[in-house]
């Protein structure tokens, strides 16, 4: 049975120890990052390696690939895509969905051409003026409605292409004024202001399969906490106010804003209530850590899963050239 993890590895190809490495620990799934990639050919080995090494032809496989600042594939194999917050600045705010939803139907289908299914994205994080621009332009706007009809666009672009969406960061990082990647943001805002503008994006595409969590202290709800370790913050606002019931996975396990070792970052993750945990440098003494806590995955974590895989669809053919054509015109 796969634990509860998505793991990441060190380089374009499996090492001997990896693969004896993720037998023994058999994670659900994985994560590529711009280490991992070279070419298209060495992508596909590389992704058909990882599934060979759990011995699952289905398991998982993530990637970052939003554009602008973030994006794993890059020129010259694949196309640099916009950021989100080039869409946000389109006057046309229905012309700006449906060139969304054209831009990650792109994206979505240089993914599944890889053997890649699960892209995390879109952003949903709602920025605010002062904050930190970890999030910046890679937001699709600062107007709630705004993001909403965007990252439903850019679901309904992966989805069209078989590629399932991970709404981020669950519930909401704009308001935050570090860098989760190197300390831990504490955001102070009252309730009735996360409630209007940080939740309501997350509230809007609930019904998306896969989430990601906030390395993020929400003062008004739990002090002791980020939303990733609180059972508080996932269980009455993640699952409760917000009402996402799909699979919730943790940011990464190996970012700053956490504390503690890796096996207890691990522990408290999952006993707060993410269905799995995510580590993404490849460090093998880290995911030794990780490794050594990992329970299988849950009952309803399993069927979670199960359901999210059901909700890709059939792709249909397009002239994608035209495509990325059509949305360069717009964008310049």
């Amino acid at each position: 049975m796969a634990t509860a993890a998505i793991l990441g590895c060190a380089g374009p190809v499996l090492t001997d120890e990896e693969r004896r490495f993720f037998a023994a620990t058999n994670p659900l799934g994985f994560i590529l990052f711009a280490r991992n990639i070279q070419s298209p050919d060495q992508v596909r080995a590389l992704v058909a390696d990882l599934r060979a090494s759990v011995g699952r032809a289905d398991a998982p496989v993530l990637i970052d690939q939003e554009g602008g600042r973030v994006q794993r594939l890059r020129p010259p194999h694949w196309r640099a895509a916009p950021t989100g917050m080039a869409f946000a600045n389109l006057a046309d705010q229905a012309e700006a969905a449906r060139l969304a939803r054209l831009n990650f139907r792109l994206i979505g289908a240089e993914l599944a051409d890889l053997g890649i299914d699960i892209d995390c994205a879109p952003v949903l994080d709602v920025p605010v003026a002062g904050a930190h621009d970890v999030i910046g332009d890679r937001a699709y706007g600062t107007d709630p409605a705004r993001i909403i009809a965007l990252g439903r666009a850019v679901c309904d672009g992966l989805l069209d292409e078989g590629v399932l969406p991970v709404i981020k960061h669950i519930p909401g990082h704009g308001r935050a004024l570090v860098d989760s990647h190197l300390d831990l943001p504490v955001v102070t805002a009252s309730m009735a202001e996360l409630e209007a503008t940080d939740f309501a994006p997350f509230k809007a595409l609930a019904d998306q399969p896969w989430a990601m969590t906030a390395h993020v202290v929400y003062t008004a709800i739990d002090e002791s906490a980020p939303a990733t370790l609180s059972a508080k913050v996932i269980g009455e606002i993640i699952r409760g106010i917000i009402g996402f019931q799909g699979v919730l996975i943790s940011d990464d396990l190996s970012m700053k804003a956490l504390g503690g070792s890796f096996g207890e970052r691990t522990i408290r993750a999952l006993d707060a209530g993410c269905d799995l945990v995510l580590h993404c440098n490849g460090d093998m003494d880290e995911m030794a850590e990780i490794a050594q806590q990992l329970p299988p995955m849950t009952e309803t974590a399993r069927e979670r899963v199960a359901l999210a895989a059901r909700r890709k669809r059939q792709p249909q053919p397009f002239d994608r050239a035209a495509a990325a054509a059509e949305i360069e015109s717009a964008l310049t």
